[in-house]
């Protein structure tokens, strides 16, 4: 049986891209779907056709996500996150032709916590999130993304993501376990 994670993510997009409509969350769905909440990101990705599969690449086409819950279970944050991640404004929005090519990731996020250390850090096992200390600018960087292999790089592209100059301006680090489920 598919992973419910996925299985939740696909069955929005695919109905919202082929119907428009939002999907309510399925009765049969694990307890903790219904009952936990927490904050959830969901990448979509499209497979490139005319490779083979031992060497398939894939193209991001969206990810979504929030860092804390904003709805009032996991399931709903997985619906709309993943609702969102078709339209994701960094790349054109997903095509009904596209589905059958689509992949996605499921990161089922532990709430924030301030670091007091660099040493706190592992690009592999946590995420981060680094707010300016102005509090206008942030951004996030999932756990385990291809290519952070350092603490240093980690910060640095988190950094540039949210528009922070590291030697001009100060900033606060938050670190976060994931669960990352994908097909």
């Amino acid at each position: 049986m598919k992973n419910p994670y996925i299985k939740l993510a696909r069955m929005a997009v695919e109905k919202y891209i082929k119907e428009g409509k939002i999907i309510e969350p399925p009765k049969d769905l694990p307890d903790e779907f219904c009952k936990e909440r927490a904050g959830v990101f969901v990448s979509i990705h499209k497979k490139k056709e005319g490779i083979s599969h031992d060497e398939q690449k894939r193209i991001l086409r969206g990810c979504i996500g929030t860092y804390l819950p904003t709805k009032e279970n996991i399931a709903k944050e997985i619906i709309s996150n993943a609702i969102s991640a078709t339209k994701d404004p960094r790349s054109l929005p997903i095509q009904k032709d596209e589905l059958p090519y689509l992949t996605y990731e499921v990161y089922i996020l532990e709430e924030p916590k301030l670091i007091k250390s660099l040493d706190e850090l592992d690009p592999k096992k946590y995420g981060i999130l680094i707010k300016a200390l102005d509090f206008e600018k942030s951004a996030l960087l999932l756990p385990d993304l291809e290519g952070i292999d350092t603490i240093e790089k980690q910060i640095f592209v988190c950094c540039q993501k949210a528009g922070i100059d590291p030697t001009k301006e100060k900033f606060v680090i938050f670190k976060f376990g994931a669960k990352k489920y994908e097909e």
